[in-house]
């Protein structure tokens, strides 16, 4: 399949079904300076295709570290197994945000690898996390958040 622009009405269908989230580090697109990318899930020259099926919103950062990545290595088992899938899994089923809601946790093999693969917890993602947090922009709403022991 060969790379081409993709319409303004499934740039923006794929944003809203995202709710303006990265749909990995859950990074909110209205508050950050550069517009978010689409990811191709399977990358074109996989065998993926340009359908709403195979298309996540990523932040720049996270879109990067994935790159053509679809396993990774979970660092606790040292079993390869998938990346997190936008389309076919819900974030809360492998992620969580610390009770501080600073830092996800990864929650299975797949969300430990995802974690540590895209590194949603990189320096600079933090600190926006904690300045979102006090303009109560942070955690996204829905999100589960880790309850103190």
């Amino acid at each position: 399949m060969t790379r081409k622009r993709l319409s303004l009405a499934v740039q923006n269908q794929v944003r809203q079904r995202a709710n303006f989230l990265c749909e990995y580090c859950h990074a909110d697109e209205k508050w950050q300076y550069v517009q978010f990318t689409l990811d191709h899930i399977i990358p074109l020259k996989q065998g993926g295709d340009n359908s709403l099926n195979n298309l996540a919103l990523a932040c720049f950062h996270c879109n990067r570290y994935k790159a053509a990545s679809q396993v990774a290595v979970d660092p606790l088992t040292q079993r390869t197994v998938p990346l997190f899938n936008p389309r076919r899994q819900s974030w809360s089923q492998h992620f969580i945000w610390s009770t501080d809601s600073l830092t996800v946790i990864g929650t299975s093999e797949i969300g430990r690898a995802t974690l540590d693969n895209l590194q949603l917890n990189r320096e600079r993602i933090v600190v926006i996390r904690a300045a979102d947090k006090i303009a109560n922009r942070h955690p996204p709403p829905g999100d589960p958040v880790q309850t103190q022991e």
